[in-house]
Parts: structure tokens; sequence; C-alpha cells
């Protein structure tokens, strides 16, 4: 794989946002959407602590293995909709990628900077779409359950959803915790799409909102996976953090 390549699979990181699934042909009663979702919310701390959060600092590692690369990376969000991501990977450099509430960017060693348009501009929007476990009917007008399906040896409740500018998800909600584990989605890249199924891991309580504090990414690619040893919430961000550098 090219440094090119390399570069645009991990600009996908930013929205940032999840052995093959057996079908249970005995499950009980399929819940409703309104029933997944509420358990999702309660899930992940509840309304009344999800509504308190107005920014989100993760700080952590990124590691490739199957290429022997690694780096740090960081996801800043602030509330209502503005969000970046900065990966620093050994031998490859600095990537960027953010939206400022109205521009979507991204700066890479290989590429320079460019603005995002079409698409790739409406998938940075939905990304950077803050307390998405409140927002997800917003983000997703069109959702139904399909099933459960088994998601590393747990039972998920499915969701097959459209985004609101028609974009096709599979989003996994552990039948326990209510927490979204998985989420299977198809971002738009310079080289063309590409999918990216992303699982989440290890949650902990962070004020009172459970966060994954690791993050698995597979794609066609590469796979990837993001460790942090630092979330913080309710941090003050300067907007500029947003902006696409000059």
């Amino acid at each position: 794989m090219t440094r090119r390549q390399l570069t645009t699979a991990f600009l996908v990181l930013a929205s940032a946002g999840f052995g093959l699934a057996r079908l249970d042909a005995q499950a009980p009663q399929t819940p409703t959407v309104d029933q997944v979702l509420d358990k999702y919310i309660a899930g992940s701390g509840g309304r009344a602590a999800l509504e308190k959060v107005t920014s989100v600092d993760a700080k952590g590692t990124i590691q490739i293995a199957d290429m022997g690369i690694g780096g740090t990376v960081e996801l800043i969000q602030k509330a209502p909709n503005k969000a970046v991501t900065v990966i620093n990977l050994a031998g490859v450099g600095e990537q960027r990628e953010g939206f400022d509430g109205t521009v979507g960017w991204s700066v890479d060693p290989q590429n320079g900077g460019r603005e995002k348009s079409g698409t790739e501009l409406a998938e940075a929007k939905r990304g950077a779409i803050f307390g998405r476990e409140l927002k997800m009917k917003e983000i997703y007008p069109t959702m139904a359950v399909k099933g459960r399906e088994a998601i590393n040896g747990k039972d998920a409740y499915l969701i097959e959803a459209t985004s609101m500018d028609g974009a096709p998800a599979k989003l996994y909600f552990d039948v326990e915790s209510g927490l979204c584990v998985r989420q299977v989605v198809t971002r738009t890249t310079p080289q063309g799409p590409l999918e990216v199924e992303a699982s989440f891991e290890d949650f902990r309580p962070v004020d009172g909102v459970k966060r994954p504090f690791i993050v698995r990414q597979v794609t066609s690619v590469f796979s990837a996976v993001i460790q942090f040893s630092e979330i913080k919430q309710n941090v003050a961000i300067d907007d500029a953090v947003f902006k696409m550098p000059k």
C-alpha cells in the first residue's frame, strides 16, 4: 500500500462514531427502535448526564500492527457541531481532519490542505453532531430493527439506518447494556468509497457518561486499534482549533 493510500485511509477516522455475526433464530420479541434508543441513552449514563456535556477531548495511541506503525491520536468535539481529529503516525506525519460548523476540511503531508464538498462535506457535518446519543433520530431519520446478532460473543440488536444525507449504516446495540458496540458505514475518500467497521470496547464512566476507551477499526485498506488514555469533558476549547490551518 502506498503512503498516499495510508494517509487517505486514516482520514476516515474522524467521524469520527463501529467473526461473522450469527442470526439468533430463537431471539425473544424484537424491541422497537424507540426502545433500543431509550436503552442506549440510559446505558450511556442517562439524558441528564448527557445534556451536561458541552465538549470532549480524548487523547491516546493508535496502532496498525499489520503495518508495524503507530502513533498518537486526539479527538476533540464541541457543541453544537464542531470536531477535529489529529493523528500523528511515525514515518507518515501529522494528519488533521475537521469541521468548524460550516467548512469541512483535511490536511496531510501528502495532499496538503483541502476543503471538502458534496458527500464528504455531508459526512463531516454528520460526524460533528455533538451528543449523538440524544440525536440518533436526527442523524438517522430512517431506522429499523432487523433482529439480533452476536458481536464478540454477546447479543446485540442490529438497526439498519439511513442518515439525513442518504448514507446507509448498520448500528449494533448490546442487548444487556444498551450501548452501541459497533457501527458499519461507508466513507467517501479521494480514492473512492471505503467501508469502515468500528467496534467500541472498554466502556468507562467519565463524569457519569460511559465512553469507549478502545476503538477497533477494520477496512479493506487497514486495521487499527485506538486506545484512549485520557478523556476529558466540559473543557474550554477555542473555536480556532476547528478551523482549517492556513
